[in-house]
């Protein structure tokens, strides 16, 4: 069986699933899901740059209603458990936690931990991250050990 460690910032839509779920074919796959909710990430200016350069205004007006600290925490909850049952549904192996510090450590830990084949990072696009390789996939790259595969989330949660 191969093994993916997929992270994620918040619920994995339907397209998303049936991305990460065919890219081996049909060899079966076992995901270990590490999920830091967006409110634990980069601070609100980041976030609401980000949604400027994708043309979402009105969310980078509302960047400050992102919930943050506990209550990022209960959701991320909910959207992890959301995208386990999809993985699941889709004939995954799929086990799962949320990251609240530090989501390098935790992934080239759980790297480690699980003897991973690669690592996916699936978000939306960082812009100002990215220009600057400070995005999750760039720094795993130089710390796992393994593949990473950048992908992007096809729509919004």
């Amino acid at each position: 069986m191969f093994t993916s460690v997929l992270m994620i910032e918040k619920a994995l839509t339907s397209a998303d699933v049936e991305f990460v779920t065919t890219l081996h074919g049909d060899e079966a796959v076992s995901f270990h899901v590490l999920l830091q909710p967006r409110g634990d990430q980069a601070d609100r200016l980041l976030r609401a740059i980000d949604d400027v350069a994708l043309g979402e205004l009105d969310e980078a007006a509302r960047e400050n209603e992102t919930p943050e600290g506990d209550e990022a925490a209960g959701q991320g909850q909910k959207a992890l458990e959301i995208s386990l049952v999809a993985l699941r549904a889709a004939g995954s192996a799929a086990e799962g936690r949320l990251i609240e510090e530090h989501p390098l450590d935790a992934l080239k830990s759980l790297v480690g931990e699980v003897d991973a084949d690669e690592v996916i990072v699936l978000t939306d696009p960082h812009y100002v991250e990215e220009f600057f390789h400070r995005d999750w996939a760039s720094r795993a790259r130089h710390k796992v050990g393994v593949p990473v595969l950048k992908l992007f989330s096809h729509s919004k949660a």
